[in-house]
């Protein structure tokens, strides 16, 4: 596996990183073991662990110009995406340096043998595998918790952004984190295997395709390793016959070109009511149309182009699949130079056509239209995934049952989907298990131990 910044606009390879080799990994796992057994992971240390994530939210918004421009070269993202994804990782750090305290003091349990309370331990080193659309901020969503709570990181990054994965550890190492706390590791899939496999790894933290957490999700099972996946989507987006259509046209297109399209929670299909059908996708499609592709560093550009070359024949491939079993493209599908992507809706597509069931990582959008809010639900949630969603509705409280009813991790009302430190994420069915961020991303990897005096 070659670990490679190729900038996806201009297709250059600007770096090579050599692999790590068997004993160097050897090496980080027993420095991140030796850490675990060390007083570092003591409540009483935790003050000092916190003070870790501080200065790392501080070194990370001193640096954020320096630090986007890395992850708009390496990955291709527009540089304005690319510092509002530092800005999320400096307030995911300082969200968990402030709240973690809090979140994991013992929780008292009334009962009938006497007093209880459960108290929260760190369980020991974490392999985190993380992909490539977000470099830094899929990290810090399990860096953060982590060295809160006291488990050492291992982290395998996406073969294409080295960089990005050098330098999250380059910086913990500025914070003054003793070593063992975060590594980087340029490994192989038979390194990664056999990095859970040994017994001072206790835990795995996934976020990619369904395929690599179906392949992760099984080697941490066959040794029974405790697993977060956080996989992909085909998210839906609902307008309702009462919806503010400009409102919900422009937050549908950027809810699906932004990064690309390269999101597990891009709103991947449109479900619209028929009355209003017709207006909506007159809006869709003009904005689709005027997208202004270039250098993801130029401020003018609106449209990244996709991670690379294999991405873009991928999701051709896939189109070209989806329209000859009979789906009818409304824009786009154009040829494009380079790595970019042109804008592309289908409609008409069946249920039998492999795309309905599919999620396309990129620009290419779906629109379907309903007669009611329960076909709306019906179709929404004949899907493998189900990771979010959205619903645009001028009645709330239309909107909040139908919420109820849609199969997922997330439900956004009236607003496009996000992310933020505060809210839990997360999706049911193929698009994974466990959750991160907030209170219930922290206590994934740590033992709820009871204790009980009689």
């Amino acid at each position: 596996m070659a670990y490679q910044t190729i900038n996806p606009y201009t297709q250059e390879t600007l770096h090579t990183f050599a692999n790590h080799s068997d004993d160097e990994v050897a090496q980080k796992i027993s420095e991140a073991d030796a850490l675990y057994q060390s007083l570092w992971r003591d409540p009483a240390n935790m003050p000092e662990r916190l003070a870790c994530l501080n200065r790392l939210a501080d070194i990370m918004h001193q640096r954020k110009a320096e630090v986007a421009r890395t992850i708009s070269i390496e990955m291709g993202k527009l540089l304005s995406e690319a510092v509002g994804e530092v800005a999320c990782c400096v307030d995911i750090a300082r969200y968990y340096a402030e709240h973690a305290a809090h979140f994991l003091k013992p929780v008292p349990y009334p009962d009938v043998l006497g007093k209880a309370w459960v108290e929260h331990h760190p369980i020991g080193v974490i392999l985190a595998v993380e992909p490539w659309n977000f470099p830094l901020y899929q990290l810090i969503r399990v860096v953060a918790p982590a060295i809160a709570i006291g488990n050492p990181v291992l982290a395998k990054h996406a073969s294409n952004v080295p960089q990005c994965a050098q330098m999250m550890e380059d910086m913990l190492g500025e914070t003054g984190a003793p070593v063992g706390a975060y590594a980087n590791l340029y490994v192989t899939p038979a390194q990664i295997a056999t990095i859970i496999g040994d017994d001072r790894v206790r835990g795995v933290a996934l976020t990619g395709s369904e395929h690599a957490g179906s392949i992760v999700a099984g080697e941490a099972g066959s040794k029974l390793k405790k697993a977060t996946m956080e996989l992909g989507g085909n998210d839906v987006f609902v307008v309702l016959d009462d919806a503010d259509l400009p409102n919900a046209a422009a937050a549908a297109v950027g809810g699906r070109l932004y990064n690309a399209g390269q999101v597990c929670t891009a709103s991947k299909r449109y479900i619209v009511h028929q009355a209003v059908a017709e207006k909506f996708k007159s809006l869709i499609i003009s904005a689709f149309q005027s997208v202004i592709m270039g250098d993801p560093l130029d401020e003018h550009t609106t449209l990244a182009p996709l991670s690379s070359a294999k991405a873009k024949s991928d999701l051709q491939q896939q189109l070209d699949r989806a329209i000859t079993h009979g789906a009818r493209v409304l824009c786009g599908n154009t040829p494009a130079e380079g790595n970019f992507f042109t804008p592309t809706i289908l409609t008409d597509i069946s249920r039998n056509n492999p795309a309905y069931f599919e999620e396309f990582f990129g620009p290419v959008a779906q629109l379907y239209v309903v007669a009611d809010d329960d076909e709306a639900v019906a179709l929404a949630n004949d899907s493998h995934y189900g990771l979010g969603g959205t619903i645009y509705s001028g009645n709330v409280e239309r909107a909040k049952n139908m919420a109820s009813r849609i199969e997922t991790g997330m439900v956004f009302i009236n607003r496009s989907g996000d992310s933020v430190a505060e809210l839990p994420f997360g999706g049911v069915k193929r698009s994974g298990f466990g959750r991160e961020l907030s209170d219930l991303g922290i206590k994934e990897f740590v033992n709820q131990k009871l204790v009980v005096v009689g």
